[in-house]
């Protein structure tokens, strides 16, 4: 029906009776009442035109109606057009308002995790805190309530217990307070260990001191009991002391054959020219305390002052300076 309307529409808007102005103006009548709708009706609406000079300068009902109808048309064709724009508008901003949507979760996830993340830190940094403090609460109240190095875990633990502090320490691992135990006890005898060498040295063991001379030497001694109440571990320990003087002075005189510089690799086969070389090296060597303090262990001595002499003569002649060795460290290493 609103086909053959139309139809009938466009044939009479090229009637000659019908000007371009005219149909103009109807179509601007009808524009101004913004109350027309696609499904409004010509019949119920054209009251509030007929006053209008526009609605009269149209001759005739049939011809209004159809003007009417056309105008319908064109409503109701723009709507769709401006429903399809808002439709394809409204897409827009809802997948606008979609990614706005997405990228702020995404955004608070973020700071969800950083601020989980930092208060594990600081919960992490706040638990470390209170471990350092308590591990040196429980090394500073070992310090104060174990003196005897000889005193094992089990028996400390016992007398400890006692104390009002040791709940202060809950937060410790057993096997961590253990541990402590044991550093502390080797603290105390490495402490003990050394006052007793001190002794040693102020009684001036050489290498050929006995035990029975100088026990009978220190056994006054507040360090000599404060070492150990059991004489046969303080004369096991002045042993390892004299192995380790031992040991010392051997070093010192590897040092000394280093830095006398009579001996070189031609010495030995001076030695085997004459015994005259030898005794010059001797006469130099006597003038060190090095030397003279291995008087006891001569042999061992010459052993290592021949030693020395071969491994010179099988090394042969040092090398020559090298073109980028400094010119001050030549002169100082041949005079």
């Amino acid at each position: 029906m609103l086909g053959y309307v139309l139809h009938q529409c466009h044939a009479l808007s090229s009637c000659d009776h019908l000007t371009i102005m005219v149909r103009a103006d109807f179509f601007a009548m009808l524009s101004g009442k913004r109350s027309l709708k696609p499904r409004s009706s010509w019949n119920k609406v054209k009251g509030k035109f007929e006053n209008d000079k526009r609605y009269k300068a149209v001759d005739g009902s049939r011809l209004r109606e159809t003007l009417f109808l056309e105008y319908i048309s064109k409503l109701a064709q723009q709507q769709d057009d401006d429903d399809g724009d808002d439709d394809e508008d409204a897409r827009k901003d809802r997948e606008r308002r979609e990614r706005v949507e997405a990228s702020l979760r995404e955004r608070e996830k973020e700071v969800r995790k950083a601020r989980e993340d930092q208060s594990k830190e600081w919960h992490m940094s706040r638990e470390q805190h209170r471990k350092e403090e308590t591990l040196g609460g429980f090394k500073a109240f070992l310090t104060d309530m174990v003196r005897d190095s000889e005193l094992s875990w089990r028996d400390a633990k016992h007398v400890l217990k006692k104390d009002h502090r040791w709940s202060d320490f809950s937060l410790l691992e057993s096997s961590e307070r253990q541990q402590l135990f044991e550093e502390h006890i080797h603290l105390l005898k490495n402490k003990k260990r050394k006052a007793f060498h001190q002794m040693l040295s102020d009684a001036k063991v050489t290498l050929t001191s006995t035990w029975k001379e100088i026990k009978k030497k220190t056994k006054e001694d507040p360090r000599y009991e404060r070492f150990s109440s059991s004489d046969s571990a303080c004369k096991a320990e002045f042993e390892r002391y004299v192995q380790e003087l031992e040991k010392t002075t051997l070093t010192e005189f590897k040092s000394l054959l280093k830095e006398t510089k009579i001996i070189t690799h031609k010495s030995k086969s001076m030695m085997e020219e004459s015994d005259l070389h030898l005794r010059d090296i001797k006469e130099v060597l006597k003038n060190d305390q090095r030397w003279l303090v291995l008087e006891c262990m001569s042999d061992d001595r010459e052993r290592m002052l021949m030693q020395y002499i071969e491994d010179l003569h099988k090394r042969g002649p040092p090398p020559p300076p090298t073109a980028s060795e400094p010119v001050d460290s030549r002169r100082k290493r041949h005079p």
